[in-house]
């Protein structure tokens, strides 16, 4: 443990992974939306600046453009455009049953990735290299293709999706008709009439 404390960018790894999982926590605790957001921004630049410990440059400015830059922006207009509240919402509380299923679903994922991640790499040491932009597209677009594509679609789910939620019909002149009352439909000259005769039916009261 000494010898692994020893080394800096260990340091730095484990305040970024600790910076991560607590705003990652924060994120879908907060009763706050907007909080919520900016708790994944931090979480999305500790990724981040993990890839660049890792020395894929790339993937980790490409973090910071797509999903800081994009997509956080998206989710930032979506609140705006359909209303959302912007302040503290305690229906968004879920009962206690909701939370320990969700910590317990949580907990066995995280040691699920555990066990698989340290049987399949044991004590290999990887030595973090600089990796080429052209290794990357390559790597994309002819060995992970599909997943690509299909993410493409997703995106594009999502944002049909959020067209729809932000859809408002517009209103008739049925609907901003005033209600009719005992048969009779009031309007400003009735109100006016009405509220004339109510000195005169109360004295003769």
């Amino acid at each position: 443990m000494s010898d692994w404390i020893s080394h800096p960018e260990n340091i730095v790894f484990l305040i970024l992974a600790v910076v991560m999982v607590g705003a990652g926590f924060r994120s879908v605790t907060s009763r706050n939306v907007v909080h919520s957001v900016l708790f994944l921004v931090v979480a999305l630049a500790s990724s981040a600046a993990l890839f660049l410990l890792l020395g894929a440059e790339f993937v980790a400015w490409t973090v910071v453009l797509v999903y800081i830059g994009a997509v956080i922006v998206l989710f930032l207009f979506g609140i705006m455009i359909t209303r959302a509240p912007l302040g503290t919402e305690t229906q968004l509380s879920h009962s206690n049953q909701t939370k320990v299923g969700a910590a317990i679903v949580s907990g066995a994922l995280f040691a699920l990735i555990t066990v698989a991640t340290l049987q399949g790499f044991g004590d290999t040491e990887f030595v973090a290299s600089p990796t080429r932009t052209e290794d990357v597209g390559l790597s994309i677009f002819q060995r992970f293709v599909i997943p690509f594509e299909v993410v493409s679609v997703v995106l594009l789910a999502a944002l049909i999706g959020g067209i729809v939620l932000a859809r408002r019909d517009p209103v008739s002149s049925d609907d901003l008709a005033t209600p009719e009352v005992t048969g009779v439909a009031t309007t400003p000259s009735t109100n006016v009439a009405a509220l004339a005769d109510r000195p005169a039916q109360g004295g003769g009261a």
